[in-house]
């Protein structure tokens, strides 16, 4: 029996301080209403604000059309690999998986609450960032920590932008004129925050971010890779307290530490007007993404296709360019006309006579959220 992908969604991006949402109808490409509340106190209130938002004549939001409510969940832990629907038990376990997520699993748990009582007739569905990268190996996902150690306090590698990376996984072998089991594939999640996923067909196999999402690539605040023991040497040499560290290592870090510039667009701007700081920010960032594709392509054995998406990865030639860039004899060769300027749809940017392709595919992890919330349902 067929899965059905058709219908209509609200997907709810809850956190701390604010709530996402968009109406998905996945039979159509843009989505029915989109929006924020932000300076969110009360999650109750916030998603009386959606609902009336929505069902203003304006909106072109039919809310008795309604499928499912899909709720993004940035950490699953070990037991959630799958879309999960939403009863009183799975949102408690979200809620004891709030301390492997601090910033976000609480936000999540206080929108999933409001809007199970927003909604009662309608189910809902936790999609969670980490269920993609469930399918790692053991050998790929453990920390050569003391077992034990790691055992009781779940420590070890989840990975993030999942939904990112699951709409990737069939979206680009679709353009590509390929099924997903046919290829394998070094996705790169670049914006704000920034990862690599390795994918034998359509499935990940490797992710740069761990247990956090701090580890991995260089981002627009975080550190990416960093020797754990500056952590210690900070202690002792800095009088530093481990949430100022945390602080500084999640904040004030990347591209902002090493350039006083968290978006890359204003990066650029100063390294074209001369700044050494900026200029060596952009090498740095783009030699430690060249670092994670060879060693991915070693991981995958073959490789058929890299794939940029995300804010930094769809807009910005200049990161796609120098991050791939010396890599010909690997059979990764970008043609330059095609790569110049922003990618707003699907676009081949490597030459023909590339044995690898490479390609800009724009993500939609909302789109990805509701399609596997309807399929949960249906």
């Amino acid at each position: 029996m067929a899965v059905n992908y058709i219908g209509m969604a609200l997907v709810l991006n809850c956190g701390s301080s604010s709530v996402k949402y968009q109406v998905v109808d996945t039979t159509v490409d843009a989505p029915l209403a989109s929006g924020i509340v932000e300076r969110v106190t009360d999650h109750a209130l916030a998603i009386r604000e959606v609902i009336e938002r929505l069902g203003d004549s304006d909106s072109g939001v039919d809310l008795t059309k309604i499928t499912a409510v899909g709720h993004r969940v940035v950490q699953g832990g070990e037991e959630f690999s799958a879309p999960t629907i939403i009863d009183d038990d799975v949102e408690r376990r979200i809620a004891l998986l709030s301390n492997l997520a601090p910033l976000h699993n609480p936000g999540h748990v206080a929108g999933i609450s409001a809007a199970r009582k927003a909604f009662p007739d309608i189910p809902h569905v936790a999609i969670f960032d980490t269920a993609f990268f469930q399918t790692m190996s053991e050998a790929a996902y453990t920390y050569a920590i003391d077992k034990n150690i790691a055992k009781e306090h779940s420590i070890r590698k989840y990975g993030f932008h999942g939904t990112s990376y699951a709409y990737i996984s069939h979206e680009a072998p679709r353009v590509m004129g390929k099924r997903p089991n046919e290829i394998n594939m070094i996705a790169l999640h670049l914006g704000n925050g920034a990862s690599v996923c390795a994918m034998r067909a359509g499935r990940a196999i490797d992710t740069s971010m761990g247990m956090t999402p701090l580890a991995g690539l260089v981002m627009g605040s975080r550190t990416g890779d960093i020797d754990p023991a500056v952590v210690f040497h900070l202690r002792r040499s800095a009088g530093m307290s481990i949430d100022e560290i945390d602080h500084l290592f999640n904040s004030q870090s990347g591209m902002l530490g090493l350039t006083g510039y968290s978006d890359m667009r204003d990066v650029e701007q100063a390294a074209d007007d001369g700044s050494h700081d900026a200029q060596l920010a952009l090498e740095i960032y783009c030699r430690r993404i060249r670092g994670y594709v060879g060693q991915y392509y070693a991981q995958l054995g073959h490789l058929d296709a890299i794939v940029f998406t995300a804010g930094v990865g769809e807009n910005d030639d200049i990161v796609r360019l120098q991050s791939l860039v010396g890599l010909s004899e690997l059979g990764i060769i970008i043609d330059p006309e095609r790569n110049a300027g922003r990618k707003k749809q699907a676009t081949l940017i490597s030459a023909d006579e590339s044995p690898i392709e490479v390609w800009v595919v724009p993500t939609n992890e909302e789109r990805e959220i509701a399609l596997q919330s309807i399929a949960a349902v249906s």
